[in-house]
């Protein structure tokens, strides 16, 4: 198993109203990982984990789905239901929906891994914007100043490290469906 740098930066088109953000189009990401496929296909390796680091990368579902229709290539880490189960393990009170960004799940996956990153006054910071009709229109800045969308004052450390167990967990689940032999072209949930 070999362990790929990041890419630092993907397509963040929607915190575009706050200064300082860089952004890549989904074409290039998707290009990107394209070419970094076809370079370890190349050198023998067909797997790929795909680990996303923000949800805004929308187009990293499509890179995956393309390249597994002939089979079991790549995946693509955490995806929904994983998000959703380590919500549910950490005891989280907040929804997905809810909790956008720099909310209670992230920030209590900082203060579990880097409570450094944290700011001290990141309680009172609480911004709630559970609806976002328009986001792709407006981006964030339509529905937040400051960049939360969320309840960080909810975040502990004790959360963030249940949330991060359960990632792990699933992370294995997808390591071993990608692992896993193929035969008569039926997906691993049909094997």
């Amino acid at each position: 198993m070999f362990l790929l740098p990041p890419l630092t930066i993907s397509c963040s088109h929607e915190h575009a109203g706050f200064a300082g953000t860089v952004s890549i189009s989904a074409r290039t990401l998707h290009g990107t990982v394209e070419d970094i496929r076809e370079s370890l296909r190349r050198s023998g390796i067909s797997k790929l984990v795909l680990v996303n680091g923000h949800g805004g990368n929308y187009v990293l579902s499509n890179v995956t789905r393309e390249a597994n229709v002939e089979g079991s290539h790549v995946t693509l880490f955490p995806a929904r239901d994983d998000w959703d189960a380590a919500r549910r393990e950490a005891g989280l009170t907040t929804t997905a929906s809810e909790d956008m960004h720099a909310g209670e799940l992230e920030t209590s996956l900082l203060l579990y891994a880097h409570p450094d990153v944290i700011r001290e006054d990141h309680r009172p910071q609480d911004h709630l914007a559970s609806t976002r009709t328009h986001l792709l229109l407006t981006g964030m800045r339509a529905y937040t100043d400051s960049g939360v969308i969320g309840r960080p004052s909810l975040a502990t450390p004790e959360k963030g490290e249940a949330a991060l167990a359960s990632l792990t967990a699933s992370f294995a689940g997808h390591l071993r469906l990608l692992d896993r032999p193929q035969a008569g072209g039926h997906t691993p949930e049909q094997s």
